[in-house]
């Protein structure tokens, strides 16, 4: 039977109003719950954010979807709402490992089936080593980060210096987009999310390649992008011709930037049998890790169905995608467990 680990799934504890209130910082989010106990409303700012359902809290319910669905096992990472990086520093550590906390006691319920990664206080380096390296010691799979903190990229000389610092320390990352690019013309349709978060994504990825800082970085980082890598696969054509043919693009790139493939890998989360099919082609079968975004809409209803079903992949190819390579890139054992 093939392994299948969801290594892209969010969660959000049931923080009460009056505990975000206690952090005392600007936009701390909590949870409503409705007297159902199966739907809720995360609030921000005193107003509602985003409806959410009981498996975004509930490791139980969780556990049952993931029993229904074929799931082995799945790591959970924070909604990118909960980062708190316009939090001030130290206030952000507390918040960061409160909800860290938090986690492995949603994952105590199966510690062998459901696994966190950790967030950090991004906006403070120091710190954010510091707390990626408490959580990973405490159980803790990796960490998640969001794409950019404020206007600095990941090619930020302190961002680097955290991604130099995971590589070290052998803790891989999941990087995530948040805070999408808008000048308000994407008022509607949830175009913020359709539009400007694959757009992150992509920048994110080439701000590294472009920048050079993959020449500093160590090899040994295990970093994987979300969503597919957002349109990066499908530009990267663009990308290598505009490099080939303008300085101002190669100026810090040494190497043709589709010869950085093989620093990272993304998720499944492309939704559509052609996109994946590119995304294997650009990014190899052994960098493709299975991701749903679980439990919002607008993640992959049916986790693994697309990977499953796809007429183009070989076997191999899916049993890696499904579950293998997120087994090696977390250092999961074979049978897909936390257990060492």
């Amino acid at each position: 039977m093939t392994l299948r680990i969801d290594m892209h799934a969010h969660f959000f504890p049931t923080i009460s109003r009056e505990e975000a209130e206690r952090a005392d910082q600007p936009g701390v989010p909590w949870l409503a719950v409705a007297e159902d106990g199966e739907s809720g409303m995360i609030m921000l700012d005193g107003r509602p954010f985003r409806p959410v359902s009981r498996p975004l809290w509930d490791p139980v319910r969780r556990l049952e979807q993931m029993d229904a669905q074929g799931i082995d096992a799945q790591l959970m990472c924070a909604t990118p709402v909960m980062f708190g990086y316009r939090y001030d520093a130290p206030a952000a550590l507390q918040w960061a490992q409160r909800m860290n906390d938090k986690a492995l006691e949603l994952c105590s319920v199966a510690p062998h089936r459901l696994m966190a990664l950790a967030q950090v206080p991004l906006q403070d380096i120091e710190l954010a080593c510091r707390e990626a390296s408490r959580a990973v010691a405490a159980g803790h799979r990796g960490v998640q980060i969001g794409n950019h903190v404020g206007p600095r990229d990941l090619d930020d000389e302190a961002l680097v210096r955290f991604l130099c610092h995971c590589a070290q320390e052998g803790i891989p990352v999941l990087v995530h987009p948040w805070d999408m690019m808008t000048d308000g013309r994407m008022k509607r349709w949830m175009l913020p999310w359709l539009v400007a978060m694959p757009a992150e994504t992509q920048l994110g990825i080439l701000s590294l390649i472009l920048s050079g800082a993959f020449e500093r970085i160590p090899r040994s980082l295990r970093l994987c992008f979300a969503h597919g890598g957002g349109s990066f696969a499908f530009l990267l054509g663009r990308v290598d011709n505009a490099w080939l043919h303008r300085d101002i693009v190669r100026e810090d790139c040494p190497n043709l930037p589709s010869s950085y493939v093989d620093r990272f890998s993304v998720d499944s989360a492309v939704f559509d049998a052609g996109a994946l099919r590119l995304l294997v082609d650009v990014m190899g079968e052994e960098r493709v890790l299975l991701g749903s975004d679980y439990p919002y809409p607008l993640g992959e209803q049916k986790i693994g169905a697309l990977v499953e079903n796809h007429p183009d992949l070989g076997e191999r190819a899916r049993r890696l995608i499904l579950g293998g390579n997120a087994a090696r890139f977390f250092n999961l054992p074979a049978d897909g467990s936390g257990d060492e």
